[in-house]
């Protein structure tokens, strides 16, 4: 009896396939590299905007439901990001994987990393910004400004070592959904994979700094065209140390799926290489 094929290859397949994807992703021209950034930036916009509008929706649900919905409608950035085709920074942190691997060199991660980033800060406010100028934020007779005030306040409220912890833990999700994702054989199965670890950290409260760079100026922005003042957390200034925090966080976590999968996989095969 024929055996089926697995829906899934090995994880050492897997981890193969994401070395030699994070090797072409640095070594990509400039340009093409900001470009796909600024798209990933604006895509992560369009799944905050999402937990925004259901965040507006579930004040009469249980706490944990009301996380899991909002969660789950923020999982469309990413979707758009992997079946679209764009650069996120946190995804990019499995750089580290070829970079263990001697494949890809300290300069060259910087580079990718740094233009990636800032590329995605880019799209990311100009989503906003013509979100804003679109009148969303006034949706549902003001739900949704509250909504977006009251996310982006949970965020600034928490202290660097929080923020720095949940950093971690939500990249952790985050390369989960895109390593997974890389084994998934149809736009069907990329996104089942994609879902659950998304909507999980979000649904946990965790920090995303791409996430984050939409999320914080849509509550800040949000709150002044409707005229009201943010909560005392809640500034530019603690925006940006968010945003530095989760961006380390980010770091450490992708660092742990990345350097964890090659110490599993790929290391023993190299030290066997001749």
């Amino acid at each position: 009896m024929t055996t089926p094929a697995l829906a899934m290859p090995p994880p050492e397949d897997i981890a193969k396939t994401m070395s030699e994807t994070c090797v072409e992703k640095a070594h990509r021209p400039l340009g093409a590299m900001a470009g796909l950034g600024i798209l990933a930036g604006a895509y992560i916009g369009f799944g905050s905007l999402m937990a925004a509008l259901l965040g507006a929706g579930t004040a009469d649900l249980p706490y944990g439901p009301a996380q899991l919905a909002i969660g789950t409608g923020f999982a469309l950035g990413l979707i758009l990001v992997l079946l679209a085709g764009a650069e996120l920074f946190t995804g990019n942190t499995l750089m580290t994987l070829p970079l263990a691997q001697r494949r890809l060199g300290p300069a060259r991660l910087l580079r990718a990393w740094s233009v990636v980033w800032l590329a995605n800060l880019v799209g990311a406010l100009a989503l906003v910004l013509l979100a804003i100028a679109a009148g969303l934020h006034t949706a549902g007779d003001g739900a949704v400004t509250a909504s977006a005030i009251e996310l982006a306040a949970s965020k600034t409220a928490k202290s660097p070592t929080t923020i720095l912890a949940s950093g971690v833990l939500a990249n952790i999700l985050v390369c989960l959904a895109v390593w997974m994702a890389a084994g998934a054989k149809t736009a069907v199965d990329k996104v089942a994979v994609i879902v659950p670890p998304i909507a999980a950290f979000v649904a946990l409260g965790l920090e995303h700094s791409i996430a984050n760079m939409s999320l914080l100026p849509l509550g800040l922005l949000a709150a002044s065209a409707s005229g009201i003042a943010p909560p005392v957390d809640l500034s530019w200034a603690s925006a940006g140390a968010n945003l530095v925090w989760s961006t380390l966080g980010n770091i450490l976590g992708g660092a742990c799926v990345g350097l964890g999968y090659w110490a599993i996989h790929l290391r023993r095969d190299e030290r066997l290489r001749p």
